[in-house]
């Protein structure tokens, strides 16, 4: 795992010296060295590599990353460029082709999206391939909470986009007047149709960064 080397070091390192930090590290490393692990070790950072602390404009939470071979690169709902969209980011393009007029791309590689401060956490970093939520309760749920207390601590307009359950529980955390929080059902197949779909998530969230004095996220995923 390459160190976090931004401006999220700073308020994160009293994490990497507590006892679960040092437990959590430990058993990542048996599980990299004795089965299949996603994502590769160097992209487990990721989302904090990309989206520095000082440019996120918007978080949107997801679970743990993809478990199939070759999708996760540590960045929620966003799939290596080469990699078929995932179900739960197709009904995500389709959202945003309603709510925007976006076309839908033809690859799941959201990176434009972190870049412009759309920071997307995965409340678990790691996952055993092909066991959805393996890693759950060995600690990283205790790392990104940080992390998400670290946000709500942020003097500026933020945007959080909670789908789903697990993701709407981290609410409690989040207490700051001048945050936005936007919440609807996940945009899996199984519960899209119960209220995401319609949800206008992202006008939603430009319409509050502009009314703030901040630049409009650009959504559009081009084809490559």
């Amino acid at each position: 795992m390459p160190p976090i080397n931004n401006d999220w070091l700073e308020p994160l390192k009293g994490e990497f010296r507590k006892e679960y930090y040092k437990n959590l590290h430990k058993k990542i490393v048996e599980e990299y060295n004795a089965r299949q692990v996603f994502p590769d070790p160097d992209d487990i950072f990721n989302a904090f590599h990309l989206t520095p602390l000082s440019k996120v404009k918007v978080v949107i939470l997801g679970q743990d990353p993809y478990h199939d071979n070759g999708q996760a690169h540590g960045v929620c709902f966003s799939v290596k460029p080469e990699v078929e969209t995932p179900p739960s980011l197709v009904n995500i393009y389709k959202e945003l082709h309603d709510d925007l007029g976006c076309y839908v791309p033809n690859n799941g590689h959201l990176v434009k999206w972190v870049q412009q401060g759309v920071l997307l956490l995965n409340t678990v970093l790691t996952v055993r391939a092909h066991q959805a939520n393996s890693h759950r309760g060995i600690g990283w749920e205790e790392f990104t909470d940080a992390a998400i207390r670290i946000l709500n601590e942020q003097d500026r307009p933020i945007v959080y986009i909670l789908w789903g359950k697990p993701a709407q529980s981290k609410k409690e955390m989040l207490n700051n007047p001048k945050h936005l929080i936007l919440e609807a059902p996940h945009p899996s197949p199984l519960s899209a149709y119960r209220g995401f779909f319609g949800s206008k998530p992202f006008s939603k969230a430009n319409q509050f960064l502009e009314a703030n004095g901040l630049e409009a996220i650009d959504w559009q995923i081009e084809n490559i």
